[in-house]
């Protein structure tokens, strides 16, 4: 039974440690999204972009533009967005090259330390459940050594019950002999008793009445 509980709740705690694991990567985005200014954006990964003096394709390419870099958007116009860059200057880029998230190398660190932070985390989570279990454990134990305990003493008890009856049981039946013989010897007693009395009685009229004859006599 221990097992099974200790192997019930290792697999309830990794299941939450896997489902918070996912959530927070999942809300990373939308969380860096929702700190980031509405006019922050970030040059996709996908590619260096080109950038133009206009907001068409027929405007010149004045540069490019590395992904990952961060721009503030200013404008937009059809299919092409107005950019500032961290120099000051404003070109155009195509809006599809626009993303409103960091690129993948400046969210690589901070997922490293998200990571770092859940495995945290769940270590402390890990730990608290040994510790709980551990607790429930030696409380279990406790328990069972006390049931023990009882246990044996109950038996205990009981033995010295069943040989306190039997003595008992032996003390009346003695008591029983030794109420009989005192009844017979009083019983004796009482016999001798009204046997020299009866003889007396028989004694003392005959002694009386041969006396009275021999007063007569004389």
């Amino acid at each position: 039974m221990f097992r099974h509980l200790s192997t019930l709740i290792s697999r309830q705690r990794y299941a939450l440690g896997a489902s918070l694991f996912g959530t927070l990567l999942g809300l990373c985005g939308m969380a860096q999204a929702e700190d980031a200014k509405t006019t922050d954006r970030w040059i996709s990964d996908n590619l260096n972009t080109y950038v133009r003096a206009g907001p068409t394709d027929g405007y010149r390419i004045v540069g490019t533009l590395k992904s990952g870099r961060k721009v503030e958007l200013i404008n937009t116009q059809g299919e092409y967005s107005q950019v500032r860059g961290e120099g000051g200057g404003t070109v155009w880029i195509p809006s599809a090259d626009l993303q409103a998230v960091p690129g993948q190398a400046e969210r690589l660190p901070q997922l490293v330390q998200q990571v770092a932070d859940l495995t945290g985390q769940l270590k402390t989570i890990d730990d608290s459940w040994k510790a709980r279990i551990q607790g429930m454990q030696e409380t279990l134990d406790t328990r069972k050594k006390l049931i023990d305990e009882l246990e044996a003493r109950s038996k205990d008890l009981n033995a010295q019950l069943t040989d306190a009856q039997s003595e008992l049981r032996s003390t009346q039946a003695k008591m029983g002999d030794e109420n009989n013989q005192v009844l017979m010897r009083y019983m004796a007693y009482g016999g001798s008793i009204a046997g020299a009395g009866l003889l007396l009685g028989l004694i003392i009229p005959a002694m009386t009445r041969g006396r009275k004859r021999k007063d007569g006599w004389v």
